[in-house]
């Protein structure tokens, strides 16, 4: 039996890491690993069920500046919790904001 039949470019010969579909490979496997990298910092883990953004996260979630942010916080608009200097927010409290400004197209 010809194994050169065997490839579809009637090829047979050793593939290194130079030849286009190994390269091709290790581009995809790149691509893929860059992909959960950025999955895994997204992720937090919850406490209690609840996940905390930092004021950063938050403002960006909202689209609004963090010094907004900081004065929806004293103005008692945002709930927030303060431990030690860090100031956090739960998603819970952000999704309930945005969904009071939900507005119903009739």
């Amino acid at each position: 039996m010809d194994s050169r039949l065997d490839y579809p470019d009637g090829g047979g010969d050793l593939m290194t890491k130079n030849h286009p579909r190994v390269a091709a490979f290790f581009a995809s496997l790149d691509r893929m690993l860059d992909g959960l990298e950025r999955m895994v910092v997204a992720c937090k883990p919850a406490l209690g069920g609840e996940r905390f953004l930092t004021d950063r996260e938050a403002s960006e979630r909202l689209k609004i500046s963090r010094r907004t942010l900081q004065e929806w916080r004293y103005g008692g608009t945002m709930p927030y919790l303060q431990l030690g200097g860090k100031i956090l927010f739960r998603e819970s409290d952000i999704q309930s904001i945005l969904d009071r400004g939900l507005r119903n197209v009739s």
